[in-house]
């Protein structure tokens, strides 16, 4: 059934989903026991050593040999005024006119560019002793000299330590299904597609909007996408309505990602070889990454507010895709929607965890969904200079320039590993650890922050009880910009990199070079992969590093 109306309208949303999330979630895997990576070699250059950064580097200035000779106070006094001094210049202030040392570069009226100035003269004064993004990690004058004073090997204060977390139940992910551009619409399919390199970027389609009539290659013109491509899920608009007992009404003011967390749902509980019927009236919860509705969007663009009906609010109100699984298969354990852009499907992974290992559901469905259905939010991101002109998402390449947004739907199965194995249920992979932070008062709203990344690395690995030398390959975010990457493989080095063996390397990738960004739905595709890896015993290729 063919339920999808054409595409009209334009309405700027209000929802960011741009750039990356600054709430993140990350999760720490191990293969079934007995089980093993086998690392190929095409990857081994992804990440360096992280470089050390020694107190004889700083040593060669004058600034250098003149806090040699103070004391920790006053060196940190010195690095402050002389950050102070270039911010001030930088901004054009007024000789005299104080500077709050306190207050963010950003809020200061300093933008990414001067970001990097600023870092630039502090490097020129000091020697080689600032990251490429430590202003955006360290971004106010207090943070940054004491940053410094560290760097140069003046103060060795201890760095807060991961939170302990107790020891936990290990859980087992006995059910996967999903719904990935370039016709991945099986696990298998969507090996294939790794396996194989392939690139599922594409023109989009006719049926979501008509590209061509928002495309302006210049970003600056109002109202205009300059961006005509992303990653697609074939027959979006497909829905068999009578297989869950759904009025045709009602289907056709139903957004299509509730429709698709149906299907997929459904096929995540068969692949674990648990019958839909039988988890009917069982405390197994649902936590479902979601964002804003498109499909709302076009259709209050179309239809005729008279010709609305009552199934539009619970058919596109995100809160309820949630309640729909809960409610289709009779399920009694929480049921929850998360929205934290980028990281929801993986908060929503978290939530799960912690709610099986609580004692609050028995068993638990988790991933996130996102499809595309109007150009509003495609001329928004393009208005904010988010999207990557080709609609491809270069992850850790020089040429990175934006991300290209795709779609598509993902769910696992959760059990506690005890059970999976007393039931007989495939064990595909164990979730060992997984934690989730925020950046705090980081440089700016949706800037990352790396040391707030290297925090929730480190807080899932403690929750896993590894030791970062135990792994070898790591699914980064990867969106492609050129802000966001560095400062992510920064933290991932800092984490993982500190005194690791040249014959260990960790391997880096990004699903999104394959797929693209799935924003709601970016962190179960990212998931999913390293899922069908360790199956497989095989890391696919990273496609776009020139």
């Amino acid at each position: 059934v063919r339920l999808l109306p054409p595409a009209l309208g334009l309405e700027l949303l209000g929802r960011l989903l741009a750039g990356d999330s600054p709430s993140a979630a990350v999760l720490a895997m191990g293969p079934v026991e007995g089980r093993g990576v086998r690392v190929p070699s095409p990857l081994r250059s992804l990440v360096g050593a992280p470089p050390r950064i020694e107190p004889e580097q700083a040593s060669g200035t004058e600034l250098a040999r003149r806090l040699a000779s103070l004391g920790d106070g006053e060196a940190r006094a010195v690095l402050a005024t002389t950050i102070e001094g270039e911010a001030s210049r930088l901004l054009g202030l007024p000789s005299g006119e104080a500077f709050d040392r306190s207050r963010r570069f950003f809020e200061a009226g300093m933008d990414s560019l001067r970001m990097v100035e600023l870092r630039n003269r502090l490097r020129s004064i000091l020697g080689d002793v600032l990251s490429p993004t430590a202003t955006f990690d360290h971004p106010t004058v207090d943070r940054l000299a004491d940053h410094l004073l560290e760097a140069i090997g003046r103060s060795r204060a201890a760095k807060p330590q991961a939170r302990a977390v107790g020891s936990a139940d290990p859980i087992a992910i006995v059910g996967l299904a999903c719904r990935f551009p370039g016709g991945a619409d099986t696990p298998e399919r969507f090996w294939d597609l790794l396996e194989h390199g392939v690139d599922a970027s594409a023109p989009v389609p006719l049926d979501r909007w008509d590209a061509g009539r928002w495309y302006d290659p210049e970003p600056a013109t109002p109202g205009k996408a300059y961006v005509r491509r992303g990653s697609f899920v074939d027959r979006a608009d497909e829905f068999d309505a009578g297989f869950f007992g759904i009025p045709p009404a009602e289907a056709a003011s139903m957004d299509p990602q509730q429709r698709l967390l149906l299907e997929v749902a459904w096929e995540a509980l068969e692949r674990g070889g648990v019958a839909p019927e039988r988890v009917a009236g069982t405390r197994t919860g649902v936590y479902v990454g979601i964002g804003s509705s498109d499909y709302y969007d076009r259709m209050r663009r179309e239809v005729e507010l008279e010709r609305l009906d009552g199934w539009v609010g619970t058919g596109n109100d995100p809160s309820v895709a949630a309640g729909r699984l809960a409610y289709q298969l009779g399920l009694v354990g929480p049921a929850m929607s998360v929205s934290t852009a980028c990281s929801s499907s993986l908060v929503a992974l978290h939530l799960a965890c912690r709610a099986i290992q609580a004692g609050e559901c028995e068993l638990a469905l988790a991933g996130g969904v996102h499809l595309l259905f109007s150009p509003a939010s495609t001329v928004y991101l393009c208005q904010l200079r988010a999207l990557a002109p080709d609609g491809r998402c270069k992850s850790f390449d020089r040429r990175a320039d934006g991300y290209g947004r795709g779609e598509g739907c993902g769910l696992v199965l959760l059990a506690p590993l005890a059970r999976a194995e007393a039931e007989g249920w495939p064990v595909l992979a164990i979730v060992r650890g997984t934690a989730v932070n925020h950046d705090g008062a980081s440089a700016g709203l949706t800037v990352p922050n790396g040391p707030s990344q290297e925090a929730v690395l480190s807080d899932a690995l403690a929750a896993a009880d590894l030791d970062p030398l135990e792994v070898s390959y790591l699914e980064a975010h990867g969106t492609g910009t050129p802000l966001g990457d560095p400062i992510e493989l920064g933290a991932i080095a800092a984490v993982y990199g500190r005194n690791r063996p040249e014959d260990r390397p960790l391997l880096v990738g990004a699903v999104k070079t394959n797929v693209g960004h799935l924003e709601a739905a970016a962190g179960v595709a990212g998931l999913a992969k390293v899922v069908l890896a360790l199956a497989r015993e095989r890391i696919p290729p990273q496609l776009h590093l020139g």
